[in-house]
């Protein structure tokens, strides 16, 4: 199933994730691409939710750029199936090797602004993150570590710690508190 499609029959959590999926809609049908940096205006991204298996603790790494904790996640960089995206950014920002996904289907759409910053030496203009959020399990007990270039430090956090850790006012209200919220729908039994 293509991006589009999962989009078309997603169901929007709130208001905030109604307006941004259909933003996501108009500009993936407008024929742009999105699945490339080359798009210096917005690009697709994919993260992860990465929960322990009880549901009870939240994985978060320390963004060197934001300088805030916040969830793991990267550029599509032409994949086009985002969730392996996800999978594979959590290893490599974390180190954890056995990651599965709670659910295949999308579990949460944002519209990320990202400010204007330096990425390894050269300037990367303010821009869009055209967000596509997956939930993911893991281990809490399986070894983590940093991933230098992108952050200093990978921990669990309970639900709420996890979003009261987060510097970024935004991320805690619309964001993360939502993605803990959404966590209901997905028991612990309910793992692929």
């Amino acid at each position: 199933m293509t991006l589009l499609e999962e989009l078309e029959q997603y169901r929007p959590w709130n208001e905030q994730e109604e307006r941004d999926r259909t933003e996501l809609l108009r500009r993936l049908r407008s024929g742009e691409d999105l699945y490339t940096r080359d798009n210096s205006a917005g690009h697709l991204t994919a993260s992860a939710w990465v929960v322990s298996p009880d549901r009870r603790q939240v994985l978060m790494a320390y963004h060197n750029i934001y300088d805030s904790w916040s969830w793991l996640g990267g550029h599509a960089d032409g994949d086009r199936d985002l969730l392996a995206v996800a999978a594979r950014e959590v290893r490599e920002e974390s180190g954890l090797t056995a990651v599965r996904p709670v659910s295949r289907s999308i579990y949460s759409v944002e519209i990320l602004t990202v400010d204007g910053h330096e990425k390894r030496g050269a300037y990367v203009s303010s821009h869009l993150h055209l967000n596509v959020t997956y939930l993911l399990e893991a281990d809490p007990a399986d070894p983590v570590r940093c991933k230098p270039d992108e952050n200093s430090r990978v921990g669990w956090f309970g639900l709420e710690e996890a979003v009261a850790a987060s510097s970024e006012p935004w991320f805690r209200e619309r964001v993360y508190q939502k993605l803990n919220e959404k966590l209901a729908q997905f028991p612990p039994e309910r793992a692929l």
